[in-house]
């Protein structure tokens, strides 16, 4: 597993990757460690989790650098990714327990209940783009019902996988209970086949995520996939243009643009183009890119020189079909992987924009009749993972965000977020299953069914 400084294109630190053999004594150990843990009260469990929360926020800084190195977001989004994790940690601490109280059910019984039991070894298939924040968010919830798990992270992040393992072992976490593997992706199949592995969690692209739930449903085991997007955010013809501007701009450039639910397809109606189209150039004008550690920077770079080809050739394309590209759209002659704010407006369908999620910070400009129109257009996509909504007329937007927006999370006048306190998933080729929230620690868990007489 070797890193590249994707500022710099410099190599980081390697690692070598897992034999076979470390595979098959690395599950054994978890394995062992399930034995013991599953045991465990709430109570010890909280004490655990919480302080891996204490050791986040004690080696905030050091853990923010390994991030931005590695993948290059900006170090303080680096070190908001390692407090929201924290934060994590804490709530699963405080109503794991209250999550997964048994559930008293009347029936012909003398007694009869739920109650919520942990299936064993999850396996956890991770990307680079949050490689602290997706680990955690499926981390701590895991845990905390019993479970134990094993990780793969994405190659270009070892660092941040070290880190990770790191936290757990200094909260005092038993051996075996989280662990890492540097292991290949055909190396990853066997895992999932081996019988004291009960589930997997998968969170990536959709190519990735299809591939999994093939090998995971050959064994037949539960899975959850968290996988890519290409949210709509419709701009209404009453809404505050100062918010929705700078919310959107914001939500697309956040983490440079690489993020699952940013704000990727903006819905405008014709009446408000022009408008819509100033404002955007002035506000993602104002982001400048440079070094991801100094504190001034807006933009670090992408992740890797593929990931950015791969960006750029789809803004040509696009061009190509007829999009206009009002902004940006050239790649910067300079050391590093960066990619300018971009805007492609006069997006129509079957566009690389219109049709392609975009992974970098590019914005695209679909422009509609009318709400009707606006709603068709936010819902004809392979995708489902978020959506928002900006209008002044607050009742108006919610029922549309309830009813009409097909996505697993749909917010109004504001850009999608995940949250502890709430559930988060998609639909289509989003994936499915849910995490976080009471939802998110009940997917990995037997609800089993006493009934006594």
């Amino acid at each position: 597993m070797q890193a590249i400084n994707p500022a710099t294109e410099e190599p980081l630190k390697a690692f070598e990757n897992h034999s076979d053999q470390e595979i098959i004594n690395t599950i054994e150990s978890a394995h062992q460690a399930f034995g013991e843990w599953k045991h465990t009260s709430f109570e010890q469990r909280a004490q655990l989790m919480k302080s891996a929360g204490e050791v986040l926020r004690k080696e905030r800084r050091a853990f923010a650098n390994i991030m931005t190195q590695e993948m290059g977001k900006t170090l303080k989004e680096s070190e908001a990714e390692v407090e929201k994790c924290a934060w994590v940690c804490e709530f699963y601490a405080d109503n794991a327990k209250k999550f997964l109280k048994d559930e008293i059910i009347e029936t012909d019984a003398t007694k009869s209940y739920v109650t919520h039991t942990p299936l064993g070894i999850v396996f956890a298939i991770m990307p680079w783009n949050y490689p602290f924040w997706q680990v955690f968010r499926f981390a701590a919830p895991g845990l905390m019902a019993g479970n134990v798990t094993l990780l793969k992270h994405a190659p270009n992040v070892p660092g941040c996988a070290e880190a990770i393992v790191s936290v757990f072992e200094k909260a005092g976490f038993p051996k075996g209970a989280f662990s890492n593997l540097y292991i290949s992706n055909e190396q990853a199949s066997k895992v999932i086949e081996h019988r004291h592995v009960k589930a997997v969690t998968l969170t990536g692209s959709t190519r990735a995520g299809k591939e999994v739930a093939k090998q995971a449903g050959v064994v037949l085991k539960k899975c959850v996939l968290e996988l890519g997007g290409s949210d709509p955010y419709i701009i209404l013809e009453d809404a505050d243009l100062d918010l929705a501007i700078e919310t959107t701009v914001s939500s697309r450039l956040k983490n440079n643009g690489q993020s699952c639910i940013s704000a990727k397809r903006f819905i405008v109606p014709e009446s408000i183009k022009g408008e819509v189209e100033k404002r955007l150039i002035k506000e993602m004008s104002s982001y400048t890119f440079g070094d991801p550690l100094d504190d001034s920077t807006d933009l670090g770079p992408l992740v890797g020189e593929k990931y950015r080809d791969q960006l750029h050739d789809q803004v040509q394309r696009s061009i190509a079909a007829g999009a206009k590209c009002i902004l940006g759209g050239k790649v910067p002659e300079m050391k590093g992987y960066y990619y300018p704010p971009t805007i492609l407006t006069d997006v129509k369908k079957g566009m690389p924009a219109y049709e392609e999620e975009l992974f970098g910070p590019v914005a695209t400009v679909i422009t509609v009749k009318d709400e009707d129109e606006a709603l068709e257009v936010a819902n004809d996509s392979f995708y489902g993972l978020g959506g928002a909504i900006f209008s002044s007329d607050i009742e108006k937007a919610e029922k549309l965000a309830a009813t009409k927006l097909d996505a697993g999370s749909c917010f109004v006048n504001e850009m999608v977020s995940s949250d502890p306190r709430l559930p988060f998933g998609g639909i289509n080729e989003s994936g499915f299953g849910r995490e976080l929230s009471h939802h998110g620690i009940k997917e990995f868990v037997n609800v089993k069914t006493v009934y006594i007489k």
